[in-house]
């Protein structure tokens, strides 16, 4: 976990400003250009290693990511939204939008500051304006204009049960502020993803494309998690025979990292006892994404994507080494004999 954190706050991929790229490309020596989603997910990340650590270095880290969040180019405060990239012309994602939300209310919780409130709370209202509808949850928004963009048969473009992941921050923010819309729209999008999640499974015949629908599908269990739903003990089990299932060929850290620290949760929490024996499997098979290069800073403790017939693919992914740090550093404290409390908030 240090030397991931470390990977955070030395590597390049935040910006002096605090936008965070997608990820590093290896072979060119180059980040890709900033995302406000990832910038969402760091802002979690270094909220929950100051909290794990007491560093200040992260604290104030998080700070200089949230404040990036609530500001022009990546709050637009006319459409109280956050675009999906900070150039002109970028559309706006739902899913995007509830990651960076909960990475706000993260770091609101360290510091009080009321600017991440305000901003939080007015992205929530947006996400229900512009997104959500009786039947389903645009995924894609055109700005500013706030028009659909056409579904198309991809998961990332289309709406499903993943989108649950991000409707967490509505529930996050109705038991902040008390505001029943904002509880409203959490019921009504989990009705919908429940609704869809039978279908999502495995949805195409290319056993790659299942994997990431995998780490989609992962993100409707996280989100079971908020309703302590018995079908987790149906959802978990189906994710994790599939991921291994499919790995040979082609493997994701963030599904292992994402499966592990469901088992984790669902433990602690009382709905699925944790079944020991594959934890310990996906735990040691997290581990040998990580990156150990000491004299190379670019990539000392960050997280590969993931490997293809067995090579690593050549770039080191910020929400894959969010996701894994987290993972394995559950797994430490339960194999310690320190169990967690289980606060959702705390699932980046």
């Amino acid at each position: 976990m240090h030397r991931a954190g470390q990977w955070f706050l030395r590597s390049g991929i935040q910006s002096p400003e605090g936008g965070v790229a997608r990820y590093y490309l290896n072979a060119e020596s180059r980040p890709l250009p900033v995302s406000t989603e990832i910038t969402g997910y760091a802002a979690s990340t270094l909220a929950y290693l100051y909290q794990r650590t007491g560093e200040a270095a992260y604290l104030d880290r998080a700070r200089q990511t949230a404040a990036c969040l609530t500001s022009a180019p990546a709050w637009n405060a006319e459409l109280e939204t956050h675009p999906f990239e900070l150039g002109p012309g970028s559309p706006g994602y739902f899913f995007d939008c509830g990651i960076i939300v909960r990475g706000l209310l993260a770091v609101w919780r360290l510091t009080g500051e009321q600017r991440l409130l305000d901003v939080a709370v007015a992205a929530g209202r947006s996400m229900a304006r512009d997104y959500l509808t009786a039947t389903a949850i645009h995924p894609i928004i055109a700005l500013p204009s706030r028009e659909p963009w056409p579904y198309e048969k991809r998961w990332s473009r289309e709406p499903g049960c993943f989108q649950l992941k991000s409707a967490l921050a509505w529930r996050d923010l109705a038991e902040i502020t008390g505001d029943v819309r904002f509880l409203t729209a959490w019921l009504r999008a989990y009705e919908q993803a429940a609704q869809t999640q039978e279908t999502f499974l495995p949805g195409t015949d290319e056993r790659v494309k299942v994997m990431d629908r995998l780490h989609a599908y992962s993100y409707f269990n996280e989100a079971l998690l908020a309703e302590r739903a018995p079908y987790l003990g149906v959802a978990l089990p189906r994710t994790a025979s599939l991921l291994r299932e499919i790995a040979p060929d082609f493997a994701r850290s963030d599904v292992y990292a994402q499966v592990l620290r469901v088992r984790l949760f669902a433990d602690a929490l009382g709905i699925l006892p944790l079944d020991r024996a594959a934890a310990a499997e996906e735990a040691a098979a997290i581990a040998t994404f990580q990156y150990s290069t000491p004299d190379n800073a670019r990539f000392d403790g960050g997280y590969c994507f993931g490997r293809r017939a067995g090579e690593l693919l050549p770039y080191v992914n910020p929400v894959s080494t969010v996701f894994c740090l987290q993972a394995l550093d559950l797994w430490e404290r339960y194999e310690s004999g320190a169990p967690f409390d289980a606060q959702l908030a705390d699932l980046i």
